[in-house]
């Protein structure tokens, strides 16, 4: 147990508040602030996209002891279901038997994660607005607006997760040597729904994460524990098949029939949640150092905000929270240690996670509808099964293990080699499980 102290918490989202719960449980006052009403009095639709756990994420959750409440409200989800445009449906398991991501509801789960961190006791302050940081002393200025009169908050610690526009960060932004980069993508996306059948059973396979890839633009929908999926909509923003052309009813339900013909029957209001949810933005954020002195530190998206085609946002957000507590653990009260370990070894996996997801847009909008693509995944899994020692495919190691980021992209660029001279293979159709192809990739690894 550390020395108790005061600290302070901006953001309640999913990585502010198991932050807090594992603050809390160090012995400190923990305060949570957060600009938005309390989640669990409003509705929260319209502008989300399904969370999945994996390894990562359950790691953290059970360092604290939390991850049975949390499996009570997520669906297992073990394998790709990929739609497509001649309503062909192909299934591309994840990982080993058994292993499977855990869709969760992002309301649901936020919902829940408050709870159980004022079951802990820690204190929440909602439509609080923090506008403002003073780095030398973790003092927060509060305030109704941004020009208004504001109030000190007098802290030991602060740390900021309030999320890829962070006014924790803004101030940090502001010091000399703080690096920072803000990247839009040229894409957006929009939520739509598939509601549950009259009995509450789900109307596609609901251990499936769904995908209609078609190129530049992808749906996709992941299941919710009332029956119902919620779909999201990926498209550029301008140009052929992209927001800008779906202006009016006729032309949604039009390019709805040409592109997602298997989607009529399960998705009854689209027309009707496309124009009522806005269509939101994706971007990524980096920056760095992530800490000031031993007073304010930055963790979750305020520090390194990544898109979400590889389901590892909140993953890798509660992985921060796994590290700093390992740094808790090695030195103690000595918090400006802890926070230079902790940003040192976080900020090169960061920076690979982002990549990864930037990549996996590509793999989920145009590979997974291309044959040879898929192929080249069985002939890994199929050489993975009998050469465990020898080769776990990149989607594992991000998903299933805890191999640094860094470590997994660095190792999958090289395999990723080795399958693109495997796939030259003449009639690799016909021989991709032959002692042939086997022994070219045992070779090509020495």
């Amino acid at each position: 147990m550390q020395t108790p102290q005061k600290i302070a918490v901006v953001g309640s989202g999913l990585v502010g508040t198991l932050l807090a719960i594992y603050l809390k449980k160090q012995g400190h006052t923990v305060h949570v602030y957060d600009r938005s009403p309390d989640i669990r009095t409003v509705e929260f639709s319209g502008r989300s996209i399904n969370l999945v756990m994996s390894t990562r994420g359950w790691k953290a959750m059970e360092d604290v002891g939390l991850d049975d409440e949390i499996r009570k409200i997520g669906i297992p989800v073990d394998k790709r279901a990929i739609h497509l445009k001649d309503g062909k449906l192909n299934y591309q398991y994840y990982g080993k038997d058994g292993e499977a991501i855990f869709s969760l509801s992002r309301g649901v789960l936020n919902r829940r994660m408050i709870d159980l961190a004022e079951a802990e006791g820690v204190e929440f302050f909602f439509n609080h607005k923090i506008w403002d940081v003073t780095l030398s002393d973790a003092t927060l200025h509060i305030g109704d607006s941004e020009r208004g009169e504001w109030t000190e908050l007098k802290y030991d610690k602060c740390f900021g997760a309030d999320g890829a526009f962070s006014r924790i960060r803004h101030r940090m932004q502001r010091q000399s040597m703080f690096d920072y980069s803000q990247e839009f993508m040229k894409m957006g996306y929009k939520e739509l729904h598939i509601p549950a059948n009259v009995d509450g059973t789900h109307k596609i396979d609901k251990n499936s994460l769904h995908i209609w890839p078609r190129g530049n633009f992808m749906l996709m929908a992941l299941p919710n524990l009332d029956g119902t999926f919620t779909c999201t909509l990926f498209m550029p923003f301008e140009g052929e098949n992209s927001f800008e052309l779906l202006k009016d009813e006729a032309i949604l339900v039009d390019f709805f029939a040409n592109y997602f013909p298997d989607t009529k029957e399960v998705i009854p209001d689209l027309v009707e949640d496309f124009f009522k949810n806005p269509t939101s933005y994706l971007v990524m954020m980096k920056c760095f150092p992530w800490t000031h002195t031993d007073k304010v530190a930055l963790i979750g998206d305020s520090a390194h905000a990544i898109v979400p085609f590889y389901g590892h946002g909140m993953n890798a957000g509660f992985e921060d929270i796994t590290v700093l507590s390992e740094m808790i653990s090695k030195y103690g009260d000595d918090w400006e240690t802890i926070f230079k370990e902790y940003e040192t070894s976080r900020k090169p996996n960061a920076d690979a996670i982002a990549e990864l997801s930037f990549r996996n847009f590509m793999e989920m909008s145009s590979k997974t509808a291309d044959e040879k693509f898929l192929l080249q995944k069985k002939i890994e899994k199929w050489f993975s099964d009998k050469h465990p020692d020898k080769w776990m495919p990149l989607y594992s190691r991000v998903t299933f293990s805890l191999q640094p980021y860094s470590e997994a992209l660095a190792i999958g660029d090289l395999q990723n080699k080795i399958m693109e001279e495997v796939m030259q293979l003449p009639n690799i159709e016909e021989k991709w499980n032959s002692e042939e192809v086997e022994n070219k990739i045992i070779a090509l690894l020495k």
